[in-house]
């Protein structure tokens, strides 16, 4: 790991890996935080591929945790960092060399705990890049900031008065292939899903009808997708496909928690009624 005599002991920084079967990718992700990170942590849910091995040639600290969920397990790492100021990387992500230079800047000068900083993040589709990406904060102090205990896109949990966009890009080599996609598309929407229903949440049919076309829009014609030819295109209906697989699976799941309530009310079900209410 890197150890810069000119930053002060506070300012060290753990970077922490969540990984699971993801040998092939880590390897990239762990060299571009090497020059910055004083303490790099992977926790691994249960790899059966040569991950560990990989992490720990590259001098990493390597635990294994059966994976609990997101949150859960980027919590488990944030707890074995070494140091208070926390980067979040995924296996499949690499910091580039403005951002970098960005993060070297910034470890002398972490005087306030408070601040929070985040990066700009690019994936990737069918190997193209897509040009409209998002800013993500992944460096923050655990002392002040703790991760949002949610099933998908856990987070630390910063005001945003208290973010500074650090310049540069963290690419995203997210794409493996349309049945990778799938799978993930599939395991996202059901978390969404279940986010909502544990919310208490309504199902209501309007939202089902408007949002998947609505984001359409937005990725395809906003965002400009359209200039990224198939591969753009393909974007835009993925997110429509997942609009619209949240809102099904959040009605399922109302559906399903309504016939259990008629059942434990002793209630028989009518021929052709319905046991939800749409609202």
């Amino acid at each position: 790991m890197n150890h810069m005599s000119s930053v002060p002991a506070d300012n060290r920084i753990s970077v922490v890996i969540i990984a699971q079967d993801d040998g092939i990718r880590i390897t990239a992700a762990i060299k571009s935080c090497q020059p910055f990170a004083d303490d790099i942590v992977v926790i691994d849910g249960g790899s059966k591929d040569n991950t560990i091995q990989v992490a720990e040639s590259l001098g990493c600290r390597v635990f294994s945790n059966p994976w609990p969920g997101y949150a859960k397990q980027r919590m488990f790492g944030v707890d074995k960092a070494e140091f208070d100021w926390i980067f979040l990387i995924d296996t499949d992500e690499v910091v580039d060399a403005e951002l970098l230079g960005e993060l070297l800047k910034v470890k002398e000068t972490l005087h306030d705990p408070a601040k929070a900083y985040s990066v700009f993040r690019i994936g990737d589709f069918l190997g193209k890049w897509m040009n409209k990406g998002e800013y993500l904060v992944r460096l923050y102090n655990r002392q002040i900031y703790g991760i949002t205990n949610s099933l998908v896109h856990e987070m630390p949990d910063v005001a945003s008065s208290q973010i500074v966009n650090l310049e540069g890009v963290l690419w995203h080599y997210g794409f493996r292939s349309i049945s990778d996609h799938m799978t993930r598309f599939n395991k996202y929407t059901d978390l969404e899903a279940e986010t909502a229903f544990n919310k208490g949440r309504s199902f209501r049919i309007t939202r089902l009808l408007w949002r998947p076309p609505a984001r359409f829009v937005q990725k395809y014609f906003v965002q400009g997708l359209y200039r990224k030819g198939l591969a753009g295109f393909a974007v835009a209906v993925f997110w429509v496909m997942y609009e619209f697989l949240v809102c099904f699976k959040h009605y399922e799941l109302t559906k399903r928690r309504k016939k259990i309530e008629i059942v434990n009310d002793g209630q028989t079900e009518q021929k052709g009624e319905t046991s939800y209410v749409v609202q």
